[in-house]
Parts: structure tokens; sequence; C-alpha cells
């Protein structure tokens, strides 16, 4: 039989897991970041592109990200009441701190 694969956190690795890229807009929270993720669509019937935007709460460890970074977070298993996303990546540092 073939082993199990364990990634970090003890994670299977090899699933695919939704990726999305944002903006820190808040780090009050000890090893919590919330990045806001915008989204860009044809609005079906008034055919104009649509902006729409979501927060989310990530996971993240190391507490590297500040606000204004943009970030990549991932789908992960609930971590708490609210957290569903774990940070992945910082993929932009704010320059103005």
């Amino acid at each position: 039989m073939s082993e199990q694969i364990q990634g970090e956190q003890g994670e299977a690795q090899g699933r695919h897991r939704r990726q999305v890229i944002g903006i820190v807009v808040s780090t009050a929270a000890s090893k919590t970041a919330v990045v806001k993720v915008e989204r860009t669509f044809l609005h079906p019937t008034y055919r104009k592109y649509v902006r729409r935007s979501k927060k989310y709460m990530a996971h993240d460890e190391h507490e590297v990200a500040g606000v204004g970074d943009l970030v990549v977070i991932e789908e992960c298993r609930p971590l708490s009441a609210r957290k569903r996303w774990r940070l992945r990546e910082v993929t932009r540092k704010n320059e103005k701190v």
C-alpha cells in the first residue's frame, strides 16, 4: 500500500486547494491576518464590469504579514470559528511603513 504524503501542518499533499490573492487590511488579532480580495466580473444585464470585494480571516502562524502587503492565501480545514484560510506567501511587502 502506498503511504499518504504528509505536508506542512500534517495535511495531505497533492490535493488542489483554492488560492486567492489579496491585500492585508488588519493584523490586530494574534496569528491572524484579515485579507481583502477583489474580483471583477461582467454584469449579465448591463454588460459593465463590476468590482466586488470580500474579507477573509487567514491564519498567519509566524506573523510575517503587515497591513498593506500583497499576499496569497489558500483554503484549509477550519482553524477557528471564522478562519478557513492559511497564509501561503507574502508576494509584495508594503513600502509605506
